[in-house]
């Protein structure tokens, strides 16, 4: 319906992505599938750019890809190829980039859609009437649109900037279905954990609850990603895990599709998470899921049925969760067929970015009637 109400004519949306689509984190991550679920359905109404606004490498350098994205944008404006811009948000520098460019956005008359990513803008965004507190409920009670990822997120923003409340659009993140087939761990049931080594994370309580599990013979475990790396694997070895935990950094896509699909339960035990992407990846493949009840990840995972939920820092309960999958095939099986239904239903790419384009034909058609 909003595909006919916008007279037929392309809507021009800039996307404003950390790295660019091939980027480590989170967000880029989302945006490179995205990027690529576009260009497999060829969406004709819609023609989308997808713009570093940070970049890679020292955080020095991003105030040139912040300016470089404003000129970009401007150089749109006036070709007419800019009806709207989205934003992605996160904490910190995210912010302050964001401001600038949606300032920029402000000045050429040209509405933004805010995608709220960041798994700490609760402690970030203060309750108070600061200076900056005040910048950032401007920021998105201007915002043609707020797409957040869960209903915690949604009151969240509401509770900050109302005048935002009747624009916010959730929109949970999502991943494409596996390519490769899963076989799992064979004879050692394989422990995986995605994302970036850490103390936000939970890798220190995981190798703990590791080391409470070497008793139990017949599992492995790997841990991927960038972060703390060199000093995770030190307390691995110190712990007496090193032949039993894998800690191969950073690992690219067909690296990590290898993993899940050799893997038989995702752990992620996060003290702050917005919906974590490694969790909605494991529910794809049909991955037992064990992982904190923190963001909106309760809106995905239900403790039982789609998968185990543990508190935060509970090294007792990690441990519990992990040795009943480790021990029990049957739970393992139960609970990665209820995870990869509700992938099924709710998180798959497509509908993802059927309703991103919704958002943004939605904001297009109100700036065209305002124009008029």
């Amino acid at each position: 319906m909003l595909q006919r109400l916008v007279h037929n004519r392309k809507v021009h949306v800039l996307v404003a992505t950390p790295s660019g689509v091939s980027g480590q984190g989170g967000i880029d991550r989302i945006m490179g599938a995205m990027k690529q679920e576009f260009e497999r359905q060829e969406i004709a109404d819609i023609d989308v750019h997808f713009l570093a606004s940070r970049g890679p490498g020292h955080v020095g350098f991003s105030i040139f890809y912040m300016f470089d994205f404003c000129l970009r944008m401007l150089a749109a404006r006036l070709a007419k190829r800019a009806d709207v811009i989205h934003i992605n948000i996160s904490v910190s520098g995210s912010t302050y980039r964001k401001m600038v460019i949606a300032a920029c956005a402000r000045l050429l008359s040209i509405p933004y859609v805010l995608h709220l990513h960041g798994a700490e803008y609760e402690t970030f965004w203060k309750d108070d009437r600061s200076f900056m507190s005040r910048r950032i409920e401007t920021l998105f009670e201007r915002a043609g649109r707020v797409i957040v990822l869960g209903g915690l997120w949604r009151d969240f923003v509401a509770s900050r900037a109302p005048g935002a409340a009747g624009n916010i659009v959730i929109v949970p993140n999502a991943t494409a279905v596996p390519s490769m087939a899963h076989v799992g761990g064979g004879d050692h049931v394989h422990i995986l954990f995605l994302g970036r080594i850490g103390d936000r994370k939970g890798v220190p309580q995981l190798l703990d609850a590791l080391h409470r599990m070497e008793p139990i013979k017949s599992w492995r475990a790997t841990i991927a990603g960038d972060g703390d790396v060199e000093a995770a694997r030190m307390r691995t070895a110190e712990l007496g895990l090193a032949e039993r935990v894998t800690l191969p950094g950073w690992v690219g896509p067909d690296d990590v599709a290898s993993l899940i699909a050799s893997a038989d339960i995702l752990v992620l035990p996060s003290f702050a998470e917005n919906l974590p992407v490694s969790v909605i990846e494991g529910m794809a493949a049909g991955l037992a899921v064990v992982t904190t009840p923190v963001g909106a990840v309760e809106d995905i995972i239900t403790n039982e049925q789609s998968g185990l939920l543990v508190p935060p820092g509970d090294v007792a309960a990690l441990t519990e969760a992990l040795t009943r999958l480790v021990e029990n095939p049957a739970l393992r099986a139960r609970l990665g067929a209820a995870a990869m239904a509700v992938h099924r239903e709710r998180l798959e790419l497509a509908p993802f970015v059927g309703a991103i384009c919704d958002v943004w034909r939605s904001v297009a058609l109100k700036a065209q009637s305002v124009k008029r």
